[in-house]
């Protein structure tokens, strides 16, 4: 029996279809709201039932966008003095892989509502209450690199720039954008500067291959005052010193789980690439015997069993990385040596999953290929995704090298 790689994907085929059917998404369950277990479920069903039109318009539909807040992923790694969850590394990745299982791009939207909440948690306390003031569930965007410029001000800055690549920015409260800010005395430091929706527009710059439905179009920003109070430094982000005292979630070096963030919506979709796949080849199979066989089809047979089993087997391994990087996040203390192979651990798993989905791709046939199937919107996504400049390998490999070669010497 298949392990834990092979399972019923939100909106994929189901075993238990017809011969050859690729079921439809199942309707979309009212969301019970945050922390109940079948919420991740029901808003994985929801993108499913929206992920062709979210493709095509380039931004997740409103019903999602809204679910995903519902679903308690802006407030996941908000302080419980706000009213968020202070939740761990373990659940934010389980819950992000299962909306990606219906529709990666959405999960990708929720996994950043997540994480750049958590980033929030690095503002000063007067930053904290213009963010959260009035709720736990702002969705809040933002990315790492620099840009715009910053005009030192009495009291703060003048922020203006353009900053591309802002996932879920059209449904967004707010954003922390990442700027190189004057400092008294000369030269500049790279802080977030926190904004709210009401001071940027979007310019629609996003036409990708893969994951479309992120929206992730440019912000633009004409100047805006921001306090000091409404900053915080990248290197206190990167290093895990929020400036009011936080909970573990914030307590944790960048690199230990900056992969997670994108390498669960790449999980989620080769374990939904892997369902169809196996709905598809169970489907020829059955038709095949149906019609008394033949020794081509027989040869087809052994090669279907082993990208099953490898396929399988691979997005198990890949999981298991994942996880490993999660818990040690949550148990926190890490060394420099257990950050680096935690990274390294999500790149790798990333490398594994995508190469196991384009696997699938190929594989699939004629039949899987069709533009009007799951699988191949499922392959630009998971290849997008794994694009990411935080999951490449190369530089978590040397990461990772450097830490155990110094520690041999």
């Amino acid at each position: 029996m298949p392990g834990r790689g092979h399972r019923s994907a939100p909106g994929a085929a189901s075993s238990a279809a017809a011969p050859g059917t690729v079921t439809e998404p199942p309707a979309a369950v009212t969301n019970p709201g945050p922390g109940a277990p079948t919420a991740w479920a029901a808003l994985a069903g929801l993108a499913a039932e929206h992920a062709a039109k979210a493709e095509l318009d380039r931004r997740l539909a409103p019903e999602t966008a809204e679910a995903i807040r519902e679903a308690g992923f802006a407030r996941h790694f908000v302080p419980a003095r706000w009213g968020g969850a202070e939740g761990t590394f373990t659940d934010y990745l389980h819950r992000v892989t299962t909306v990606a299982e219906g529709d990666p791009a959405a999960a990708w939207c929720a996994s950043i509502a997540a994480t750049v909440g958590r980033m929030g948690g690095f503002l000063p306390e007067e930053g904290q209450r213009a963010l959260w003031g009035g709720g736990p569930d702002a969705f809040v965007v933002g990315a790492l690199l620099p840009g715009g410029a910053a005009e030192a001000v009495d009291g703060g800055w003048l922020l203006s720039g353009r900053w591309p690549y802002m996932s879920g920015v059209h449904h967004s409260d707010h954003a922390l954008l990442c700027c190189p800010v004057p400092v008294q005395g000369g030269g500049s430091q790279v802080r977030f500067l926190l904004v709210s929706r009401a001071d940027y527009t979007i310019e629609e710059t996003w036409f990708t291959a893969g994951m479309r439905g992120t929206g992730s179009d440019t912000l633009v920003l004409e100047p805006v005052f921001v306090p000091y109070a409404h900053s915080c430094a990248r290197d206190d982000l990167i290093a895990g010193r929020p400036a009011v005292a936080g909970a573990a979630c914030h307590r944790v070096p960048l690199k230990s789980v900056s992969g997670l963030s994108f390498a669960a919506p790449v999980l989620g979709a080769a374990r939904a690439a892997l369902t169809e796949w196996t709905a598809l080849t169970a489907g020829k199979r059955a038709a095949a015997a149906a019609q008394g066989g033949n020794r081509l089809l027989a040869v087809s047979d052994t090669v279907g069993d082993t990208v099953l089993a490898r396929t399988d087997g691979e997005i198990d391994a890949a999981a298991m990385l994942l996880d490993r990087a999660a818990a040690g996040a949550d148990r926190g203390g890490l060394s420099a040596l257990e950050v680096a192979r935690a990274h390294r651990d999500q790149t790798l798993a990333v490398d594994i999953l995508a190469e196991a989905v384009h696997r699938l791709f190929r594989s699939a046939g004629t039949r899987g290929q069709h533009e009007s199937g799951r699988l191949p919107r499922l392959w630009r996504d998971a290849t997008a995704g794994a694009g990411h400049a935080v999951l490449q390998f190369e530089p978590a490999a040397r990461a990772f090298a450097e830490q155990v070669l110094a520690a041999d010497r």
